[in-house]
């Protein structure tokens, strides 16, 4: 009976221990995705839509991945690359650059800083 035991322990702890192995992922805020996916359909409709304009990778990561700039108070801002249709796929340089600021909730576009040239 002290074998059976001993092996359950030792299994119990393998478990614990490869539980607290595992990374656990913070919770990204709703807001902030809302805000990713504000942003890009925002540049997409002032660079012409998705028949002449799509955005960096980046911004189709959840929550705008690198592309998210800045997160605070009054807002998140993103600052991303944009060009034609494939452009990132075919290795073409982007076209345009759009640097936006949404609303803390997500909801709302509060100021596109600049939407122009790379620079």
């Amino acid at each position: 009976m002290l074998r059976k035991f001993v092996g359950v322990a030792a299994a119990g702890t393998a478990l614990a221990a490869a539980l607290v192995a595992v990374p656990v992922q913070a919770q990204m805020a709703l807001s902030q995705i809302r805000a990713a996916n504000l942003a890009r359909m925002e540049a997409e409709r002032l660079n012409g839509g998705l028949s002449q304009y799509f955005t960096a990778d980046c911004m189709h990561q959840k929550g705008g991945g690198s592309c998210m700039v800045n997160a605070g108070p009054n807002g998140y801002l993103f600052n991303f690359l944009g060009g034609p249709p494939g452009w990132e796929v075919n290795r073409q340089a982007a076209t345009v650059q759009t640097r936006i600021l949404i609303s803390p909730d997500g909801s709302s576009v509060v100021n596109v800083e600049y939407n122009g040239a790379p620079r």
